[in-house]
């Protein structure tokens, strides 16, 4: 099974690329939360906001950051950019007409990114506090660093990213649809940043 050598970010296209919900604070949070629910309602997405989905994904990410810095990691943000390991079509489908920014392997730092398989939210096993399905696997509650791909996929496989034939209920079943990869600085994206805020 051949390793991927870029990683995927998506994004909505009627916004910027790497914009993360906990980098946002007060009205504005829940503004662009509300934004987001409607979307939901009005077009073809099937992608779940709201208080307890921003919860969960600060716990995540608190738990994240903690274990990334226990494996010696040196995280510059409090939340990540988020990545695909390669690109993956169930991920494209949870939404309509989403956008996407490729970024080879080789321009993350190690010492700034971090690997979940699957993603973070899966990984790192919170759901349960909020009524989402215990499933857990080996590699569950667990970060690996950018050099441990190999050995990662090597012992587990790439998740086939298939595109689901509902997404309705997708939080509440358990998928193991990507390799999920973090980066904690905004240094080896900034240029890709500032050209689509332009």
């Amino acid at each position: 099974m051949e390793l991927p050598d870029f990683v995927t970010h998506y994004h909505l296209s009627d916004r910027a690329p790497f914009l993360n919900l906990s980098d946002l604070e007060g009205d504005r949070l829940w503004e662009v939360v509300g934004e987001l629910m409607e979307m939901r309602r009005s077009t073809p997405s099937a992608r779940v906001f709201g208080r307890p989905y921003v919860e969960l994904r600060r716990l995540t990410e608190e738990r994240l950051r903690e274990l990334f810095i226990a494996r010696g990691g040196r995280p510059e943000r409090s939340a990540p950019h988020y990545f695909c390991l390669g690109s993956c079509a169930w991920f494209k489908g949870l939404y309509g007409g989403l956008e996407e920014v490729v970024v080879p392997l080789s321009a993350l730092p190690s010492e700034a990114t971090s690997v979940t398989l699957p993603d973070s939210v899966t990984a790192m096993g919170l759901g349960v506090r909020f009524g989402l399905p215990d499933d857990s696997r080996p590699y569950h509650g667990r970060v690996f660093l950018l050099e441990e791909l190999p050995e990662l996929v090597a012992e587990y496989g790439l998740p086939s990213g298939e595109v689901d034939d509902f997404y309705e209920g997708y939080e509440s079943r358990p998928f193991e649809k990507y390799i999920e990869v973090q980066l904690w600085s905004d240094e080896p994206i900034a240029s890709l940043r500032l050209a689509s805020s332009a």
